[in-house]
C-alpha cells in the first residue's frame, strides 16, 4: 500500500542543524524533506514554488526573519503550514506568530518525538505548542487581555499618553502622531516609552492590543 508522505521544507541558516533535523524527520516512514533553505528569502521562494505541507522555520534567519517569512507567505496565500523552531521561549514572539496563523512553535531542545508530533499535527491543520510553553502562553495572554478599570487607566497614564496610545492602536507612526497632536517626534517617542513602561508592555503591538481590549478605540 502506497503511503502518502508529509512533505517538509527545512529553513535554518545552520547547515548542521538542517542535516540533523532532516535525519530525525526522515527516520519516519510518513515524512519526507523535499528541500532546504538557508535564509528567509530562499524559504519564501521555495515554499511558493514547491508547496510543501509543512515549513519547519527557524525564527532567526538572514534576510527575512521567521516573523517576516510568515507574514510574506500569508500575504501570498500560501497553504503550507508553518512550524517555528527557536531557542527562545519568548511569549511575545509566540503570541504574535499565533496571530499570524502559525501551526506550531517548538524549542530547539525539544525531544525528537516532540518535533515529529509538531510536524504531523501541522500537516493535519492543527496547532502544536510545546507543552512546557502552554501555561506561560495562557498567563501572558491573560495579562495582555485583562481590562483595567477607568480609574486604573487614569491613574497610570496622563491625558496626553492616552491620546498617544489611541493613535498607536490605529497603526500610526511616531511621525503621524506628531503631526496629529502638534508635538515633536521626540516628545511622541518619550510618551511611547512611558506608556510601555507604565503598562508593562514590550512593544507597540502589545500597546495596540491593550488599547483595543480596554475600549480606548
Amino acid at each position: 500500500m502506497f503511503l502518502e508522505k508529509i512533505t517538509v521544507i527545512l529553513a535554518d541558516d545552520h547547515v548542521l542543524m538542517r542535516k540533523g533535523l532532516k535525519k530525525i524527520l526522515e527516520m519516519e516512514d510518513d515524512i519526507e524533506v523535499i528541500d532546504e533553505a538557508s535564509d528567509g528569502l530562499e524559504a519564501v521562494e521555495k515554499v511558493i514554488t514547491r508547496k510543501p505541507q509543512v515549513l519547519l522555520l527557524d525564527i532567526n534567519m538572514p534576510k527575512l526573519n521567521g516573523i517576516e517569512v510568515t507574514k510574506s507567505l500569508k500575504e501570498k496565500n500560501s497553504t503550507s503550514q508553518i512550524v517555528i523552531l527557536t531557542i527562545y521561549d519568548d511569549k511575545e514572539y509566540l503570541l504574535e506568530l499565533l496571530k499570524l496563523g502559525i501551526s506550531g512553535y517548538v524549542l530547539k531542545d525539544i525531544e525528537p518525538q516532540g518535533l515529529i508530533s509538531a510536524v504531523r499535527s501541522a500537516s493535519r491543520g492543527e496547532t502544536y505548542i510545546q507543552p512546557n510553553l502552554t501555561r506561560a502562553l495562557v498567563a501572558e495572554y491573560n495579562r495582555l487581555t485583562q481590562p483595567l478599570s477607568n480609574h486604573d487607566l487614569k491613574r497610570n497614564l496622563t491625558a496626553r499618553e492616552r491620546e498617544v496610545l489611541i493613535h498607536i492602536s490605529k497603526g500610526m507612526s511616531n511621525r503621524e502622531i506628531s503631526a496629529a497632536l502638534g508635538i515633536s517626534e521626540k516628545t511622541v517617542k518619550n510618551h511611547v516609552s512611558s506608556i510601555l513602561h507604565k503598562l508593562d508592555l514590550m512593544d507597540r503591538t502589545q500597546a495596540a492590543v491593550f488599547a483595543i481590549k480596554n475600549g480606548l478605540v
